[in-house]
């Protein structure tokens, strides 16, 4: 059974997916929720304290539904693991929950001194993600690190201008540009047209 505070930071993501972080105050949130600004602070203690049980609320949400995923995919998919992560982010069910999150991750990260504990744990936890998705040969803090800087940029050139063609194209190149860095794809040849094979002769 969920306790009063559980049910609030439920309440609080749905709030903030529907109305996002716009001249966010407790007294009208409080209104919208039904409930006291003075229950909210007993809760949570403040504003920051709010978004931070929201933002780990979200992520929680996010990697147990992608932990699904790759068990039920294990052994079943040949798809590579960042591509696998890209489409089931940008998913119409889940893009709105990656959207706010980058958004109060944005936020956590122009005041740190709030923020801190709760950034130094988001780093770890999608890096332990990342990890358990690349086969064991890849798993390196690098690789992790890379695959991670790559998607947040993609992710975040997908909130600016929406183009959820371009930013995909963009995932994929990437992959082929590691698959064939790492020899798993090679570099196909320039075919050798007739025209050159002849020129000069």
């Amino acid at each position: 059974m969920q306790t009063r505070k559980e049910i609030l930071t439920d309440e609080l993501v749905g709030y903030l997916l529907e109305h996002g972080l716009s001249d966010l105050s407790l007294r009208p949130l409080a209104d919208a929720l039904g409930t006291s600004a003075r229950l909210l602070i007993y809760h949570f203690e403040s504003k920051e304290g709010l978004l931070t049980e929201v933002l780990d609320s979200l992520q929680t949400r996010l990697r147990q539904s992608f932990g699904n995923l790759v068990e039920r995919r294990e052994g079943r998919s040949t798809e590579r693991p960042l591509k696998l992560f890209w489409d089931w982010a940008i998913a119409d069910e889940n893009y709105p929950y990656f959207k706010l999150l980058y958004e109060l991750q944005i936020l956590a990260v122009q005041n740190p001194a709030v923020y801190g504990p709760y950034l130094q744990r988001n780093a770890s936890n999608w890096s332990e993600l990342i990890g358990t998705a690349l086969p064991e040969a890849e798993r390196t803090p690098a690789m992790v690190t890379l695959l991670g800087a790559v998607f947040d940029g993609l992710f975040l050139e997908l909130m600016s201008t929406g183009d959820r063609r371009r930013t995909t194209q963009a995932i994929q190149q990437f992959i082929r540009l590691v698959d064939e860095a790492r020899g798993k794809r090679p570099v196909a040849q320039k075919k050798t047209t007739k025209a050159s094979n002849t020129r000069g002769g």
